[in-house]
Parts: structure tokens; C-alpha cells; sequence
């Protein structure tokens, strides 16, 4: 099978849908089926106890199963809401065709509604096709679930599950559809390189995270109370759970048990690695003193930006994206939200936001041979400009359509919590519930 220039083998993942796979076009392997079962554990591993931990740890005490009941929810319900629509939404191909632009350029139909036509024996490529959804899935529940850290300690909860259902449908799926649905879609045919996410996951939601915190305004006496991590543990517990799960995340974007594989762990590593100490690094020479919060944040930021670059960019590529990533999403998560005023409350926008803005364009410097990467790219700012063109056309639709579905359920419903409720803490609130009984 041809792969469109500059794709990796993760792009297999996205043209198998015209395939999807008669027996007789493709057969089993079970090397890479196993692998996929495994990638498609650690990614969900990611979400819960990943994320629950890491932004649990974050919020004050009286918040914390708020905000790890936000987690668990997300993961049931994106779960059935992928295989009655979103999966057909994001990965339906039909009416698309290469160079073409049409309504099915921005988001799939409905012909695989209800998962229609799945059998024990469809394959996507060498692996199941069951295997394939389910892992796409695990893509699909965290990223309405990282927004969560940016609105965090003040969404009702009711209106944060209308939310995330609307939002999913509405920008998830088609983002998704537009970036990796192959031939025909908007972001494909452009030529934008997004390996595993960088576009679709972070960007998203960190876009998403800061319209909705602009959207629903600071928490009650932000900045001037303190609203310190009520358990660090909790992070940093949490950060390596996160560390770990992303080489499902990335590594199993190869859609194979390969060399891109191998490849796409090895730069992973490095890039994160490289965020950790140059976060540290800042925020010692700011700060006087490196923090737990400060390493597990850079920790993060590094696998945020190297996710679109993990299977195109090379080793040293790597380590320039991870350094980056690191000093600039310090930057933005500590001077940047001071100076605007904005209450980020976890950091989603200064993150996941920012770092997938660093790495998506910096893919399209460092995937290029010349800078020893594996694309195939010919002209450097060429794919700059694609790079680019990608995000911000992400950021606009994200945003918009982010304000308009926030605005629509405010007037309906409400979208916060009252002062009351918010003093005493959503545990108790919302939940009935206290995550410690001392």
C-alpha cells in the first residue's frame, strides 16, 4: 500500500478504512495484533488511573474525587458514544476522494454507525478491526477528558457530561476525521504530519480548556487565595503512570509491531526526558529552586510535543523538541497566564495547548531528512507552512465552535457550580462524598 509523502507507517492506521479488510486482501499477524492489544491498554492506562491521578493530586483537597469522578465518566462515555457515532464520524470514508473537497472532506458519515458491518474477521491491515476502534477510543476518552484540568473545581457536573457529549461529536470527531481520515479529508490532502495526535489530541483540548475557562471565569479568589496541590504524590504518581502509557500512545501509532515503532518509543523517551530537565531548569534559574510539580509538568509537555513528530523525526530532532517544549510550556503556564489572568486552573492550555503547537511545527522542521529525520519532505518550509496552516486552522474551529457549545448550554442549563457549592468543594457538593475521612 503507497503512503502518502511524508506520512510514516502511522498512516496505514488511517487508509485502511477503503480495505477494511475481506480476509482474502489481508492476513492476520498475530506479532502486531498483540501489540496493538497491548498499546491499546496503555493508552486507556493513561486516562485512568493516569490522568485522574495527576490532576487529582493538583486540586485542593475538597475537589479531588470531583475530579477523578470527571475521568471515570468521561471514559464510560465517550466509550459508548464512540462506537454508536464517533467512530463512523471520524473514520467513515465514504464520498471522499483524493484532491476533492466536499462535506465529507470535514467530517465522516454514518455508514459505520452502531459499529455496522464489524465481524470477528475484519481486519485493518495485519490486526482486527475491533482492535483498531478500541484503540482509536482510547484516543477519543482522553481528550475531552485533559480539558478538564483547565475548568477544574467549578463546572457543574451535569453540564461538564452535555459538554463533553457535544464536544465530542462536534469537534473531536471531525478534527479526527479531517487529519487522518486518508484521501479526501481536509488536513490529509493539505499534507499536515500528525503521527499520533499532536493535532487532533492536544491542540483540541487545550484550545478547548482555555475557551471554557475564559468562558466560566476565575475560581473564587483566584489569584489572591492560595490553591496549592493538595497532594504532590498523587502528580507525580500520576506523570508516570502518563509517562509510561504514551508509548502506547505513540509507539503503537506505527499500527505494527515495526522499526517505526521502535523508533517512535526511542524518540518518546528522548524528548521527554530532555522537557523534564529544561522545565526544571527554567524554573530553577526563575524560581531559586526545582519543584516536584515543575518536573512532572515538563515531564508532560514533553510527550505533549513529541507526539505528532514521533514517527517522522529522528533522535537529535527529538531532543531539540523536547528541550523546547519544556523551557516554552514553563513559559506559558507560569509568566503568560500571570500577565493575561486567565485561571488555567491545571495547566490544560499552557501544556497540552502550547506543547502540541511547539511539536506540530517543529514536525515539519525536524521530520525532514536533512535533519535527520524519516519524512519525506522536500521542501522544509513547505512543510513548515502545512504545519502550520494545520494548527491554526485546529485553533479557529476548535475555538469557535468550543465558545459556541459552552455559550448555548450556559443559557440552557448553567455551566458553574454555585459560590456555596464551590467554598464546600464538589466532593461534598456534587458527589456527596469526601476523598478523605480523617
Amino acid at each position: 500500500m503507497t503512503l502518502r509523502k511524508g506520512a510514516g507507517l502511522a498512516a496505514l492506521s488511517f487508509l485502511f478504512l477503503p480495505v477494511m479488510a475481506s480476509a482474502q486482501e489481508a492476513t492476520l499477524d498475530s506479532g502486531d495484533t498483540a501489540w496493538m492489544l497491548t498499546a491499546t491498554a496503555l493508552v486507556l492506562f493513561m486516562t485512568i488511573p493516569g490522568l485522574a491521578l495527576f490532576y487529582g493530586g493538583m486540586v485542593r483537597s475538597k475537589n479531588l474525587l470531583s475530579v477523578m469522578m470527571q475521568c471515570f465518566a468521561i471514559t464510560g462515555l465517550i466509550s459508548v458514544l464512540w462506537v454508536l457515532f464517533g467512530y463512523s464520524l471520524a473514520f467513515d470514508t465514504a464520498g471522499m476522494e483524493e484532491g476533492v473537497l466536499n462535506f465529507s472532506s470535514f467530517v465522516g458519515g454514518l455508514d459505520k454507525a452502531f459499529l455496522s458491518g464489524l465481524t470477528t474477521d475484519s481486519l485493518v491491515g495485519t490486526f482486527p478491526e475491533s482492535v483498531f476502534i478500541t484503540f482509536q477510543m482510547t484516543f477519543a476518552i482522553i481528550t475531552p477528558a485533559l480539558i478538564t484540568g483547565a475548568f477544574a473545581e467549578r463546572m457543574k457536573f451535569s453540564s461538564m457530561l452535555v459538554f463533553m457529549s457535544a464536544w465530542f461529536l462536534l469537534v473531536y470527531a471531525p478534527i479526527a476525521h479531517m487529519v487522518w481520515s486518508g484521501d479526501g479529508a481536509l488536513m490529509w490532502d493539505w499534507g499536515v504530519l500528525d503521527f499520533a495526535g499532536g493535532t487532533v489530541v492536544h491542540i483540541n483540548a487545550g484550545v478547548a480548556g482555555l475557551v471554557a475557562c475564559l468562558v466560566l471565569g476565575k475560581r473564587e479568589g483566584y489569584p489572591g487565595v492560595g490553591m496549592t496541590p493538595h497532594n504532590l504524590g498523587y502528580t507525580l504518581v500520576g506523570a508516570a503512570m502518563l509517562w509510561v502509557g504514551w508509548f502506547g500512545f505513540n509507539a503503537g501509532s506505527a499500527i505494527a509491531a515495526n522499526g517505526t515503532a521502535g523508533m517512535a518509543m526511542l524518540v518518546t523517551q528522548i524528548a521527554t526526558a530532555a522537557a523534564a530537565l529544561a522545565w526544571m531548569a527554567a524554573e530553577w534559574l526563575a524560581h531559586g529552586k526545582p519543584s516536584a510539580l515543575g518536573i512532572a509538568s515538563g515531564v508532560v509537555a514533553g510527550l505533549v510535543a513529541i507526539t505528532p513528530a514521533a514517527g517522522t523525526v529522528g533522535p537529535m530532532g527529538a531532543l531539540v523538541i523536547g528541550l523546547a517544549s519544556g523551557a516554552i510550556c514553563f513559559y506559558c503556564a507560569t509568566a503568560v497566564k500571570r500577565r493575561f489572568g486567565y485561571d488555567d486552573s491545571l495547566d490544560a492550555f499552557g501544556v497540552h495547548g502550547v506543547g502540541g503547537i511547539v511539536g506540530a511545527v517543529l514536525t515539519g522542521l525536524f521530520a525532514a531528512p536533512a535533519l535527520g529525520g524519516f519524512g519525506e519532505i522536500d521542501s522544509i518550509a513547505s512543510q513548515l507552512w502545512i504545519q502550520i496552516k494545520g494548527v491554526l486552522f485546529t485553533v479557529i474551529y476548535t475555538g469557535v465552535a468550543t465558545f459556541v457549545i459552552l455559550k448555548a448550554i450556559e443559557r440552557v442549563i448553567g455551566l458553574r457550580v454555585n459560590q456555596e457549592e464551590e467554598t464546600v468543594g464538589l466532593d461534598l457538593s456534587l458527589h456527596d462524598e469526601r476523598g478523605y475521612n480523617l
